[in-house]
């Protein structure tokens, strides 16, 4: 494996993978944080140089966090389809950036090498794309879910309707529901972060979406964001749970950081198998977002968006609904201005789509963030152009909970008029029944929510 480059006279010897990964990276504060950022742009020219001629048996047969030490890095060995990884495996970096590229490789393609991919062979290729290399690679990949209805299909963009409340009070949690619901927003999931992670109370809020549902026969789901063993809990209960959610790592140490590990995602897998409220086959809702293995010190110096792709190794494991990036949440420690979260949003996307992921993303920022709303405006029509599975709406874009900025109900309406997109087919029918739209075109009563009283 060679490890040796120059550029404009001066010499590079990088020590090992994970050093040419993470010099290799677009600039992040994350990877300057954690001391393992490329000193200057020669040397990210130099990294990316290496990187580019390495094979994909050469990032395979050296890991940056070997199986025996990570189960992250064993679920992402064992579900490598080995015929496929023979083919290609002699490849390097760079032929597979240009195949996936390429004007003759489609979606089916695509989805055929993925399965002999590493997670940290897709990060590879993500650092040798321009943005528009991203959003071009990502827009050929459709992955089509469904739990109580499918999203993910040509020319669709789906919306989770996050109908947040700073004291999970159900009355409040449901008048931004039905204003969501007004806007055509809803179709990926009902889906509400709790104050209050008891079993009790994200009983209450799964009954009372659930109730709206069945009250207006809205053909969606449910879910409610707290940790994976108080949905368990509730369900034990009789709460009616369409998904179960989880925020997950990509290491074994940030996974624990976060009070998981495989075994417990295995049992609330065969829980919703058993007693799930959803059709399926898809009952998971995963998200993650570069950075947080950073911060639980899970990330073993190697650099955030490698973390974030082995993410999606993980996540593949369960077939999900959906997953996504909650892109900007976690501060300017990671993802310092709107270039670095407009890369990484990118990056993201791309990366959960060629793992096969039904991928959205939380377009949105910290206020302590140089980034604006400007700038969401931006990366959310970057991503709709890219084909992105879902995005997430809330109330004026301003999460009174959670306290961050995200794209509001009448941004996400926003892109799909712009770019001639529509909601999920099943839930643009159930529009249309309610008068909000009319021939993929919403109606003079869309964003008014007393049509639901």
């Amino acid at each position: 494996m060679n490890t040796k480059t120059t550029v404009l006279g001066q010499t590079y010897q990088f020590r090992n993978l994970k050093e040419i990964f993470a010099k290799a990276n677009e600039e992040k504060s994350g990877d300057q944080l954690a001391g393992i950022a490329a000193q200057d742009s020669r040397e990210r020219v130099a990294a990316k140089q290496v990187l580019a001629d390495l094979t994909l048996a050469d990032i395979r047969n050296n890991p940056m966090l070997p199986p025996e030490e990570d189960e992250v890095s064993r679920v992402i060995e064992e579900g490598i389809n080995e015929k496929i990884y023979s083919e290609i495996k002699n490849w390097s970096v760079a032929e597979l950036r240009e195949y996936i590229l390429s004007h003759q490789t489609g979606d089916s393609e695509i989805k055929r090498i993925s399965r002999g991919l590493t997670s940290e062979m897709i990060a590879a290729t993500a650092k040798l794309m321009s943005n528009l290399d991203l959003i071009t690679a990502a827009a050929k990949i459709k992955n089509i879910t469904h739990c109580n209805i499918s999203i993910g299909q040509p020319g669709v963009l789906a919306a989770r309707v996050q109908p947040n409340h700073p004291s999970d009070n159900v009355q409040g949690i449901k008048a931004a529901l039905y204003e969501g619901l007004s806007y055509g927003i809803g179709d990926a999931v009902i889906g509400i972060n709790p104050v209050i992670d008891t079993s009790d109370s994200v009983k209450d809020i799964l009954e009372m979406t659930k109730d709206v549902m069945t009250k207006w026969s809205i053909p969606t789901q449910n879910c409610v964001l707290a940790h994976v063993t108080t949905q368990m809990r509730a369900i034990r209960q009789g709460a009616p749970a369409d998904l179960m959610f989880q925020s997950l790592a990509g290491s074994e140490k940030g996974n624990r950081a976060f009070g998981i590990d495989v075994a417990l995602l295995d049992e609330a897998d065969d829980l919703m198998r058993k007693e799930g409220t959803s059709t399926g086959p898809n009952f998971w809702y995963f998200e993650t977002g570069q950075g947080s293995e950073l911060s639980s010190e899970a990330h073993f110096d190697i650099d955030q968006v490698t973390m974030e792709a082995r993410c999606y190794g993980l996540a593949r494991k369960y077939n999900p609904f959906i997953v996504n990036t909650v892109v900007g949440f976690i501060g300017p420690e990671y993802l310092y201005d709107s270039k670095q979260v407009i890369r990484a949003g990118l990056e993201d996307h791309y990366m959960g789509k060629l793992h096969g992921l039904p991928m959205g993303c939380d377009v949105c920022y910290t206020n302590h963030m140089k980034v604006d709303q400007n700038d969401m405006d931006n990366l959310g029509i970057l991503l709709a152009a890219a084909g992105v599975n879902f995005v997430i709406g809330v109330a004026m874009a301003d999460d009174v909970m959670l306290n961050y900025q995200s794209t509001s109900f009448h941004d996400i309406a926003a892109f799909r008029e712009v770019l001639g997109l529509r909601p999920a087919p099943e839930f643009e029918k159930w529009l249309e029944k309610m008068g909000i739209m009319e021939n993929g075109k919403l109606t003079p009563i869309a964003g008014d929510p007393t049509i639901f009283m």
